[in-house]
């Protein structure tokens, strides 16, 4: 069965510390830095991540983009967030689909389940964040111990070079 993610990006950013801090003084980076992450939990579980932010809070008109494979989507004007989700889970909800929407909005969570998403609260998806985190770190310590790697000695810096290019990272 495949796995899709919806994030309501700034509900995300306005909840966990590290980024509502950094939203004060660089909403750009704050995205950026979301984005960096859910590229991590996709990378490592498989599933389809769909960040949403809304276009108020961005100039120019929404539309969508790709970065890290994640998929970026800024709604129209006069369209929030919570109402492209809801359209979303609509769309994308099928018997070999589960959609699961990450948001701490209470109406947001209520809408979604009753359309047959599953609920994830920015809480709950930070705690999972850091666990994806920690085993990443986990496998590329693991990877890089000199039994683990190739005939071809890397240094720790060339191996962590190679391991932002699996990730996407640039």
């Amino acid at each position: 069965m495949k796995d899709i993610l919806l994030v309501d990006g700034y509900n995300i950013i306005g909840d966990w510390p590290e980024l509502k801090e950094l939203k004060d003084t660089d909403l750009a980076g704050a995205r950026d830095r979301l984005i960096q992450k859910m590229a991590e939990y996709q990378a490592y579980n498989g599933w389809e991540i769909k960040i949403v932010f809304d276009a108020h809070m961005v100039e120019g008109v929404g539309g969508k983009y790709k970065d890290f494979l994640v998929d970026i989507i800024y709604t129209r004007e006069n369209e929030t967030a919570d109402e492209r989700i809801e359209k979303l889970v609509g769309e994308l909800k099928n018997i070999e689909t589960r959609v699961h929407v990450a948001t701490s909005d209470y109406a947001e969570q209520s809408l979604t389940f009753g359309s047959g998403a599953l609920r994830k609260s920015a809480p709950e998806l930070r705690v999972e964040m850091g666990i994806v985190e920690k085993n990443i770190t986990r496998e590329v310590a693991k990877q890089t111990k000199p039994e683990n790697m190739s005939n071809i000695p890397l240094s720790k810096e060339i191996a962590e070079i190679f391991d932002k290019w699996r990730r996407g990272d640039r």
